[in-house]
């Protein structure tokens, strides 16, 4: 008897529920609009995430889609967070989006800046 095992790919970026919850809120007054991620240099660990609302797509940009929400990284930032999950965190300390970044070797205090 043999069997043929197929690989599994985890997907470049991924979408948890409660991100997609809140995206559904976020994006509700902008039809065609996605959360833009990208890696910018700075912070105190050398980079730093930023999420902005985009209505347009590059040629090169991952489109994540879950729930009718979609999440646009561009090829460069891709990269640095492939991989990872964009969530939503709702605490003490307040709301927002964070990602959870596998190819990060040590982040600052607050979550913003990484090291890779």
């Amino acid at each position: 008897m043999s069997e043929t095992l197929e690989a599994v790919s985890a997907p470049a970026v991924s979408i948890s529920a409660a991100a997609a919850r809140r995206l559904q809120k976020v994006l509700a007054a902008e039809p065609g609009a996605a959360l833009r991620i990208s890696v910018k240099g700075g912070g105190c660990s050398g980079f730093q995430y930023a999420f902005d609302i985009d209505p347009e797509r590059a040629e090169d940009d991952l489109v994540v889609t879950r729930d009718g929400v979609s999440v646009v990284v561009d090829a460069a930032s891709l990269e640095m967070i492939r991989g990872g999950e964009l969530d939503f965190v709702d605490d003490l300390m307040g709301q927002a989006f964070k990602m959870k970044n596998p190819n990060a070797v040590a982040s600052c205090g607050c979550g913003v800046s990484f090291t890779i």
